[in-house]
């Protein structure tokens, strides 16, 4: 008996997994789940708040960062509910609509965060190779503009996506291999021809993730370069002192996309297990919106002064 084919994003819908093999304890896998959003949330609104009400912070690094925490936070808003029903509540039915809509926003804030890193990149570049130009290059209003600019660029690359999958054929029933919606997952289930949304899936990742990951690269080459042609000791330490943060971030960042890329080129995406596969998916859209804001806490001085004279004022 053929299975029908629906074309109607409100006539099929998707079924959302659980972590393999656990099926049946998802209230127990709920827990670290829950804690991650806890920990994401706390962290990236306490980094927007203290940005936001202490004067020596409104500096470009700690303006970007701020950004940062707002990207981390959208992707955590675009998983929250999803990932809550199917652990929580064990339901897993979503329509293809709301899914085309949730890999939107989910795909375009980590877009934005992947530009907001480029841009943190360069805040260090000038810093550290022009800084009595520093003030003067990195304004409010540029730092604005570069704000603006990424996520109108995440935008406006992602919108067609959603549009495109409406347009592909479906079988009434689809089950992902993750507990939420992402393009690559939803587009292995079409059951039309896939070459122009494959297409435009890879020249939005090429020309967003790879072109700032490059951009970034050559930012630090050119740091060092800088830093190396420093006589003190001391005083090349204290410069790319300042860098640790955002190059944990960055390997944070790139390294789960690098490593799934290697894998599906080493051993092909049918022969990877579901387990490392989703795996690598978490660690990149759940749990580094939680590791941000704690690399940032641990590493800057300043933002430890903060949160202390914050716990300081409370308790007395």
């Amino acid at each position: 008996m053929a299975v029908p084919i629906n074309n109607n994003a409100s006539s099929f819908f998707f079924i959302l997994m659980d972590f393999p093999g656990l099926e049946a304890a998802h209230c127990w896998t709920a827990v670290p789940v829950c804690f991650i959003y806890v920990l994401s949330l706390l962290g990236n609104t306490t980094i927007l708040h203290m940005v936001k009400s202490i004067p020596s912070l409104h500096t470009p690094m700690y303006l970007f960062l701020s950004m940062l925490s707002v990207a981390d936070l959208g992707l955590t808003v675009s998983t929250l509910p999803f990932m809550a029903a199917v652990f929580l509540l064990g339901q897993r039915k979503v329509g293809a609509a709301t899914c085309f809509v949730q890999l939107f926003f989910i795909h375009t804030c980590s877009v934005i965060e992947s530009a907001v890193l480029l841009a943190m990149a360069f805040d260090r570049c000038v810093a550290i190779r022009e800084p009595l130009r520093y003030a003067t290059i990195l304004t409010a209003k540029r730092i604005g503009a570069i704000g603006l600019a990424s996520v109108t660029r995440s935008a406006a690359l992602h919108l067609p996506l959603p549009v495109l999958l409406g347009r592909l054929r479906f079988p009434p029933v689809n089950a992902l291999s993750h507990s939420y919606c992402v393009h690559p997952g939803v587009l292995r289930l079409a059951s039309s021809s896939t070459v122009v949304n494959s297409g435009l899936g890879l020249f939005v990742m090429l020309s967003t993730l790879g072109v700032d990951a490059v951009l970034i690269l050559l930012s630090y080459v050119m740091i060092l370069k800088t830093v190396l042609s420093i006589a003190s000791n001391a005083e090349r330490l204290k410069a790319f002192n300042t860098c640790i943060s955002h190059i944990c971030v960055v390997l944070l960042f790139y390294t789960p996309q690098v490593s799934l890329s290697t894998m599906i080129h080493r051993f092909g995406k049918k022969k990877l297990p579901a387990q490392i596969y989703m795996l690598l998916s978490y660690l990149h859209f759940l749990v580094l919106p939680m590791l941000n804001p704690i690399v940032y806490t641990v590493r800057a001085k300043e933002i430890r002064v903060c949160i202390l004279k914050m716990f300081q004022c409370r308790k007395f």
